[in-house]
């Protein structure tokens, strides 16, 4: 049986602490972050994904925190190498460092990009509690360069820190690009900050020939008990000089719906980040979180030229061993006679370039 340790681990990561707190007993709450219009995805007072997919229910969380057996984690795991950036790469060139988890360094042109930085020692809303970093940073903080751009998919506590947010936003005023709702969680953080906000399909041009897109993901959001799904999470593809770079932090794989769609809005896209990790068990994360097999299915239907594999061996999240995920992976791309230099996972500190 896990102990309160794993349910406390994956709940203050995710927010989920909204169900199992009994949040369903509590009294509806109109949006916490936004207010819009009536769309496909947004109902007035809640987002959700157009294929009905919505989070676990109280008993079936309950079901995870009791009857599953959770794999003992490193306390440490030491990683090859730390990267020490640039300042800038040449403006028909992209460089892609892998910070941990799923936090990305995406230097192209004059412009470097942050995608969902998490530098803190836990994901999550307290300091003493919650999912601990098990692999440092593969880039310590002080070696990041100048950062122009900050991306955040959506408002989980393992993908939105606000504690690493507001140390770049002290040291280098970036914009902030986020799906909408999100940017008002930020603000009361960082009031002086500015925000870029943008629905599906959306987009926003960062610098001549650097274009961010908004686009559908199958996952959810929360912070605390009673905010779920009140705020937009989403992918982004990155369009730059050196080529397309599609950023998903956290999906499902549902139907293949939104990556099929994303390979005929976007073709030709030089290179997936893709999430791994976080996986199991299948009953409940399914989803939420794509395991390696749908990751390779994504892979294909988005039509990306390469992949690298990411969201696993930094913070436990759910059951699965620290070093299953890249072992599944090779079974996966074996099965589909995909070649594993195409799609592989990264340790942080790995560098690719474009």
């Amino acid at each position: 049986m896990p102990s309160r340790r794993h349910v406390l681990r994956y709940l203050t990561a995710t927010g989920a602490a909204a169900v199992a707190g009994g949040a369903a007993l509590l009294p509806r709450r109109a949006n916490a972050y936004y207010s819009g219009p009536i769309s496909d995805h947004f109902n007035g007072e809640q987002f959700f994904n157009p294929g009905g997919k919505h989070p676990q229910s109280a008993r079936r969380l309950w079901h995870l925190y009791t009857q599953e057996t959770w794999a003992k984690w490193p306390a440490r795991i030491d990683i090859a190498r730390r990267d020490k950036p640039p300042t800038s790469v040449p403006a028909n060139r992209a460089r892609i460092a892998f910070a941990g988890h799923a936090s990305w360094l995406i230097q192209t042109g004059p412009k470097n990009l942050l995608v969902d930085p998490v530098w803190s020692d836990r994901a999550s809303p307290i300091s003493f509690a919650g999912p601990k970093r098990v692999a440092p940073p593969g880039i310590a903080f002080d070696d990041l360069p100048p950062i122009h751009a900050v991306l955040v998919t959506h408002n989980h506590y393992d993908h939105l820190d606000l504690g690493t947010l507001a140390r770049i936003w002290q040291r280098d005023r970036p914009v902030i690009v986020t799906p909408l709702g999100n940017d008002a969680i930020m603000r009361q953080t960082l009031p002086q900050a500015r925000f870029v906000v943008l629905d599906w399909d959306h987009t926003t041009e960062l610098a001549p020939g650097l274009v961010v897109h908004a686009e559908p993901t199958q996952h959810w959001s929360a912070r605390g008990l009673r905010d779920r799904r009140h705020a937009l999470w989403a992918s982004f593809v990155i369009e730059s000089a050196a080529g397309k770079i599609y950023a998903v932090g956290d999906s499902g794989l549902g139907d293949g719906g939104t990556f099929r769609r994303i390979g005929k809005r976007h073709p030709d896209i030089a290179l997936a980040l893709l999430p791994i990790g976080a996986y199991e068990p299948r009953w409940f994360m399914a989803d939420q979180h794509m395991n390696p097999a749908d990751a390779v299915e994504a892979f294909v239907l988005s039509g990306a030229k390469r992949a690298l594999g990411h969201h696993w061996g930094t913070f436990q999240l759910t059951t699965e061993a620290h070093d299953q995920p890249p072992a599944d992976l090779a079974r996966a791309l074996a099965g589909k006679g995909i070649d594993a230099s195409a799609f592989r996972a990264v340790t942080p500190g790995d560098v690719v370039e474009l």
